[in-house]
């Protein structure tokens, strides 16, 4: 019987990205893969910027782009949010599955300017804020219904890349 992580990694079961895991993955990372369907209904994805506020994912974007125009058509998406160059240590991520609204009316930008300006850009959030309260901007947000796929390497021996344990 192959071992995970020794032998081989084809079994990854009981890696899966725990719940206390998952929200200090979210609540330290900043950025995220958005995926969504395109105008020829293809797949394709975009990074962006995030914060999430009592479960649900707060995005933002200026009216017309593509994936406000494709949200709109079509709210399923996917965001994907792994942990690279967020300081965590090990290799995390976790793709979950939502329906998206996007919001114009202003007291939700409002609101929402003023959670994610402070969160992303804490040293000077009224300047940030002064830049993304443009006349078309949107506040996207993604209300999980399913967790696609997580991933925790820091449960596989040999850091999930072979690499013996020091000591």
């Amino acid at each position: 019987m192959a071992r995970l992580g020794i032998d081989d990694l084809e079994q990854l079961k009981g890696t899966h990205l725990d719940r206390a895991d998952q929200a200090e993955l979210l609540s330290t990372q900043t950025e995220c893969s958005v995926i969504f369907h395109n105008d020829e209904d293809w797949p394709t994805g975009i990074v962006m910027s995030f914060i999430v506020v009592d479960g649900t994912f707060w995005l933002t974007a200026v009216e017309g782009r593509l994936h406000v125009r494709s949200v709109e058509r079509d709210p399923r998406v996917s965001i994907v949010v792994s942990s690279a160059g967020s300081g965590l240590d090990g290799r995390r991520m976790l793709s979950v599955r939502g329906e998206a609204t996007v919001h114009r009316d202003r007291e939700t930008l409002d609101w929402f300017l003023g959670e994610f300006t402070t969160r992303l850009q804490p040293e000077d959030p009224v300047s940030w804020r002064k830049l993304l309260d443009s006349p078309k901007r949107v506040a996207i947000e993604v209300r999980p219904v399913g967790i696609t796929a997580s991933h925790d390497q820091r449960k596989l021996p040999g850091n999930g890349r072979g690499i013996p344990k020091k000591g």
